[in-house]
């Protein structure tokens, strides 16, 4: 089931802009190694949970995935084959804001390369490049 907020003060939200690189949520703080996003873009919670199932599958229970976006900006669509105005359409979808910079996954208590591999898997599901990182500190 893709995650949507539980409640939120207004239903429908304009699109906005993503602008600037991200400021905050650009370090791996939980995990070891984390996929960093190196472009902009909406992430919707079907893509962000894709990536979760495609990681945890491949660890076999072993290690600790962490995602670190949330998708709380709901998209709006008007049904097919229905004419302009009438006003704004349903919320169809949720998405999270993702900056260049942001740490979208991360993952703790397994070895690089089996990281490595996890974490390119999730790559593959995203609609941006990502690259691997890894934690400056041991804790």
């Amino acid at each position: 089931m893709p995650a949507m907020p539980k409640r939120v003060k207004f239903r429908k939200s304009q699109r906005g802009r993503i602008r600037g690189n991200a400021s905050r949520g650009n370090t791996v703080s939980f995990g070891d190694y984390g996929l960093q996003a190196l472009g902009h873009s909406w992430i919707t919670a079907r893509q962000i949970e894709a990536g979760r199932v495609a990681a945890t599958h491949f660890l076999h229970r072993e290690g600790r995935v962490f995602v670190r976006i949330f998708p709380h900006k709901p998209i709006s669509a008007k049904p097919l084959e229905v004419r302009m105005g009438k006003g704004k359409g349903e919320p169809s979808q949720w998405v999270a804001c993702v900056r260049p910079g942001t740490v979208l996954y991360e993952i703790g208590g397994v070895e690089e390369d089996i990281a490595r591999v996890a974490l390119t898997r999730v790559a593959h599901k995203m609609p941006i490049r990502c690259r691997l990182i890894l934690r400056r500190s041991k804790h």
